[in-house]
């Protein structure tokens, strides 16, 4: 699962944008330079498959989809910030 996670190198972007509370696809690509729709629909159809996102279908016209951070999904985040804050000690002993 995290190798899966971690081949879509925008997951880690997603995150960052839902904790800001942009939680539409439309959005997130509005957002992030670089970022296409094609490539941000694969990013989180992984992440809801994994259950680290939830999506959420509104019958509406136009049709409105929001994501949201499952608690699964807050585990699995506060685990990759400690990844990072080691890595950041890492590189701090480094230099």
């Amino acid at each position: 699962m995290v190798e899966t996670i971690f081949g879509c190198k925008w997951s880690l972007t997603v995150y960052q944008l839902l904790a800001s509370g942009i939680n539409r696809p439309g959005e997130m690509v509005r957002s992030v330079e670089g970022l296409t729709t094609k490539v941000l629909n694969e990013c989180l159809r992984r992440n809801v498959k994994f259950g680290i996102l939830e999506r959420t279908s509104y019958a509406e016209t136009p049709p409105r989809v929001e994501y949201r951070v499952t608690p699964f999904g807050e585990r699995f985040i506060r685990v990759i910030d400690e990844l990072e804050n080691l890595q950041a000690e890492i590189d701090d002993r480094r230099a």
